[in-house]
């Protein structure tokens, strides 16, 4: 866990303030007690999870797929090829939407805009820590020319960090009121 307790309470508000902006559809379903807190989300959200995130194409066809998500810092970050169409859709319309559904009892919905993160840079430097600590065990030392590639001219994978504007929680908990 990388959060801060100021990201910790950011995290908080952001969801307390989705779920009251939340739909009556929604909020039956998502009943208090179904919510997870922050402290808990940050808790849950270590290392890698998938996600499912979907960007839109210049005709406003939405477009989704999985993406290895990393939650750093009270937000979803993901990367992906800078050739890859989802990057050229988020650099055109940085409007996105991820989930993180493990399983029918759990899941995470964020709603933002994709800012990029250069994992190069000092102020990428946190992820690019966190990201070594979860491949490197994975995938062998040989994972760190994968975003830093001998070639600097060389294409490294583009991460986004979604700025979210609403985030809403769920663990099952209860029978469902439907």
């Amino acid at each position: 866990m990388h959060e801060t307790d100021a990201d910790i309470e950011a995290l908080q508000a952001l969801l307390d303030s989705s779920y009251e902006g939340a739909s009556q559809h929604l909020r039956a379903i998502t009943t208090p007690e179904r919510r997870v807190s922050a402290a808990d989300l940050c808790e849950r959200l270590t290392g890698m999870c998938l996600l499912v995130v979907a960007t839109v194409t210049a005709d406003c066809r939405p477009v989704a797929g999985p993406v290895d998500g990393i939650f750093y810092r009270g937000s979803f970050h993901f990367g992906t090829s800078p050739t890859a169409i989802r990057a050229r859709h988020l650099r055109a319309r940085p409007q996105v939407t991820a989930t993180h559904l493990p399983r029918e009892e759990f899941a995470v919905n964020v709603h933002g805009r994709a800012e990029p993160v250069d994992v190069r840079a000092p102020d990428g430097a946190g992820l690019r820590q966190t990201l070594l600590e979860i491949y490197v065990p994975r995938y062998g030392e040989k994972w760190e020319q994968f975003i830093d590639p001998p070639d600097p001219a060389g294409p490294a994978p583009t991460y986004f960090r979604i700025a979210a504007e609403r985030m809403f929680s769920f663990q099952m908990v209860g029978e469902p009121s439907l």
